[in-house]
């Protein structure tokens, strides 16, 4: 779990502690969420059509990426340095949960980049309303939300025996989630601070992990498996 933090553990800060960490976590993020998907249109895509929808997605995440990096840049931020410290963890979270089909690409959008971003969320809701205002917007995904339902409930209705396969699968995602959502908390230890102090403890953390899995499944729900 995490590790115990005070602030005599972290260097003086002018700016909101974390928001420079939040924000290239988030920039790093939408960079490869781009270049999955990207990469899933062109390798997994089963029709042309599929193809551009999730191009077009790709698009608007390279988008949000920009207004990322524009922001850190105006803070006075190095966008490549507030990146850099989040590279090898979410690496290693697209490794260990690289799709095998198409189905499973779709998952992996709506179900493991959806847990993540929940916390995302939750830790910019700590921080100055400014902060919390720009996650939500490059956060925003009911149109991913929406391509990514309609579809695997489609399949699952025509091949229940594809929802029982994409379940185990959402459960791999939701694991590696957490686990990765928990060291970069871990790792950063500003972003777990504003965590902390803002829920008056660290045992809300445990709390924090018991939400986003509600969420989650939530989520499941509305993919029928």
């Amino acid at each position: 779990m995490f590790p115990k933090i005070s602030r005599s553990t972290l260097p003086c800060m002018k700016e909101s502690p974390g928001v420079v960490d939040l924000l290239g976590v988030l920039a790093y993020a939408e960079l490869s969420a781009y270049a999955r998907m990207t990469e899933d249109a062109a390798t997994l895509a089963p029709s042309l059509a599929d193809r551009a929808a999730l191009s077009e997605l790709a698009v608007a995440e390279y988008a949000h990426f920009s207004l990322l990096r524009d922001h850190l840049a105006g803070l006075g931020a190095d966008p490549d340095a507030a990146m850099t410290p989040f590279v090898a963890a979410l690496d290693a979270w697209h490794a260990q949960t690289r799709p095998a089909d198409w189905l499973q690409a779709l998952v992996k959008t709506y179900v493991g980049d959806g847990i993540a971003n929940d916390f995302y969320r939750e830790v910019a809701r700590h921080l100055d309303p400014s902060v919390a205002k720009l996650v939500d917007e490059v956060l925003v995904d009911e149109v991913r939300s929406q391509f990514a339902v309609e579809r695997v409930r489609a399949e699952v209705e025509a091949d229940p025996a594809a929802g029982a396969r994409l379940a185990l699968w959402a459960r791999r995602l939701v694991g590696e989630a957490l686990s990765q959502a928990q060291q970069v908390a871990a790792a950063r230890p500003e972003l777990a601070l504003s965590l902390v102090e803002a829920s008056g403890g660290q045992a809300d953390i445990s709390r924090l992990f018991a939400t986003l899995t509600e969420e989650h499944n939530k989520r499941m729900a509305a993919l029928g498996i």
